[in-house]
């Protein structure tokens, strides 16, 4: 037995009420090809591109160090390059 769902495509009737119906609706004017062409995404997917100076490497931590700063939310990452450089400042 096939789980796949079947489309049911609109007849060339429906289809000439929709596309009516849309171009009747003055909230939903089609653009112009130049319209199109200025428009930008709202954001881009995935990680935001990073600085290129960091290096990426597997390290091994407590896992009380860890969930210490995984608790503060999101940049824990950050906040532990944060405490790490702090450290580095007093003991060079």
């Amino acid at each position: 037995m096939s789980n796949k769902r079947k489309i049911a495509m609109p007849t060339a009737e429906e289809d000439a009420a929709i596309t009516a119906a849309a171009l009747d609706d003055p909230d939903a004017l089609p653009l112009s090809n130049a319209q199109l062409h200025q428009l930008k995404p709202l954001r881009t997917r995935g990680r935001p591109a990073g600085s290129g100076k960091k290096v990426q490497v597997t390290m091994r931590f407590d896992e009380d160090v860890l969930e210490a700063f995984k608790t503060g939310g999101d940049g824990w990452q950050t906040r532990m390059n944060g405490a790490l450089r702090e450290w580095l400042q007093t003991h060079r």
